[in-house]
């Protein structure tokens, strides 16, 4: 297959970025199942932006700074946060309908970690309805084509550059190529056993660009969301942290609230702060935490929150009345394929944009709803430069690490076990004697194995080199931050 230029995913990052090249020549999108079938319709709290009357991007860009631990690239969060009321604005034009209130004006929700209210929302399907405007946008593009049921497996490099991707369809091998080509492939939860994401977020473009020379970084920091549905039985649905900010409580076994004990922010501290503390407080009485919102309106509950209710409901709970057990479970990557503001990485030919790129807009720690603003406004940014991309690409930054191998192990490890491992010893409490047992475990890479074995890897290894505390990385070893050490970023590439 040919194409002027190629896309792998079909999210906010991938969708944008296509819209990006209406009319620059022939788009072909690749996406691994249906094209609604990674995280971006999973999204239910909103996207965050500047656009209420006593909002700014300063605000924005201080409180995004601040939940990312000291780690954050100013640079990037200030594109992220001054283009994106345009890049939103431009979405309501092309029919995205948020929620508003009884006067017309926009619905703003509060999250953790923001100081203001600035979070747009579609009820609690905001991801799904972004999704929808943006597909009907790309559908009415006649330069672009999307393919379903690809399966990339690795990318194509030739002299020194990307020019495409092999991917299977029903078994078969097949090529297609095209002289740019953007990864938009998403996340990588499924590294892990307890996860809030899709089954489709393996980590492939992270794997894939990282066995073909890309650099990558952060990937110590992942996002733990505090709030999944944990019923035995029933998957880890998410339970957004819209539910805190309006008014939801955390509460022990006795139904005591417990958070102001482990962060003076209490309820809505940042993610990484919320979910230990939901660990730390069910270790300290050996019972299990609930969500409650029994000082809500039941009607406005079911209203404001209808799939997450639902999803309650088929678990036998009424999410207005009843108290609903939650735990932990891995959410979102901060790190991944190293970019620049306009998606280049370091591998000439290759784009990133999304959730698989690291941008560093996020630091060590993402402010809640910034990622589907970080889709938005970098997948436009990205399809903007792929129309002139010529043979720049992004310059290696000056810390830096070369990949090894981590053990000796040579066993086809199943990807379950890969999973529970990663649970285990690389999860919210961390350690060196987990993370080298981990790292052993994992063994040498080799060529075949599944992406989350190659990205678990990853995260084992960054895990163990960062001998602090910060953001969603917590150390029990070091459980202190020290930034006179660790106040940058480590690029890695392969050997």
């Amino acid at each position: 297959m040919q194409a002027d230029f190629l896309i792998i995913g079909s999210g906010i990052a991938a969708l944008r970025a296509a819209a990006a090249l209406d009319g620059a020549g022939d788009v072909l999108v690749l996406t691994k199942a249906e094209s609604d079938a990674g995280s971006t319709g999973y999204a239910q709290g909103g996207i965050a932006v500047a656009v209420g009357p006593e909002d700014t991007p300063e605000a924005h860009v201080a409180d995004t700074i601040a939940a990312g631990d000291g780690l954050c690239d100013e640079r990037a969060a200030r594109v992220l946060v001054e283009e994106g009321p345009r890049y939103v604005h431009e979405l309501m034009e092309w029919g995205a309908a948020f929620d508003r209130d009884l006067h017309g004006n926009l619905a703003l929700g509060l999250e953790a970690a923001h100081s203001r209210r600035r979070v747009l929302h579609a009820r609690d399907a905001t991801g799904r309805e972004i999704g929808r405007a943006l597909g009907e946008r790309v559908s009415r593009l006649g330069n672009v084509r999307v393919h379903d049921h690809a399966c990339a497996q690795s990318l194509i490099v030739e002299n020194g550059r990307c020019v495409g991707v092999r991917f299977t369809e029903d078994a078969a091998p097949i090529e297609a190529r095209a002289p740019v080509t953007l990864l938009a492939t998403g996340g990588a939860g499924q590294v892990y056993s307890e996860t809030t994401n899709p089954r489709v977020a393996t980590g492939d473009g992270i794997a894939m660009a990282y066995r073909a020379g890309a650099a990558v970084a952060d990937l110590e920091f992942v996002q733990f969301h505090p709030t999944a549905l944990m019923m035995p039985g029933q998957p880890r649905f998410l339970l957004s942290e819209a539910l805190r900010g309006e008014g939801a409580r955390l509460v022990n076994a006795s139904g005591e609230p417990f958070m102001e004990r482990y962060d003076p922010a209490g309820d809505l501290a940042p993610r990484d702060r919320v979910a230990r503390g939901i660990v730390r407080e069910a270790q300290r009485t050996g019972g299990e935490i609930y969500l409650t919102l029994d000082r809500l309106d039941p009607a406005y509950v079911h209203e404001r929150f209808p799939l997450i209710s639902e999803a309650c409901r088929r678990a036998g709970l009424d999410l207005a009345r009843d108290p609903i057990p939650v735990g932990p479970a891995a959410h979102y990557l901060m790190g991944g394929v190293v970019t620049d503001e306009d998606g280049r990485t370091s591998l000439p030919g290759l784009f990133a944009a999304g959730e698989v790129a690291c941008t560093g807009v996020h630091g060590a720690n993402r402010l809640a709803s910034n990622s589907l603003l970080e889709g938005l406004v970098f997948g436009a940014r990205a399809g903007q430069a792929m129309r002139s991309a010529g043979s720049f690409c992004l310059k290696a930054e000056p810390i830096r690490v070369r990949g090894v191998a981590s053990g000796f192990s040579r066993r086809n490890l199943d990807p379950q076990k890969t999973r529970e491992l990663m649970w285990a010893q690389a999860g919210l409490f961390r350690d060196a004697a987990g993370l080298s047992t981990l790292l052993e475990e994992l063994g040498e890479m080799r060529e075949a194995e599944a992406p989350i074995v190659t990205v678990g890897r990853l995260i084992a290894r960054a895990a163990l080199r960062r001998e602090e505390s910060r953001g969603a990385h917590f150390r029990l070893d070091y459980p202190e931050r020290n930034d006179s050490r660790w106040k940058r970023r480590i690029v890695e590439t392969i050997d």
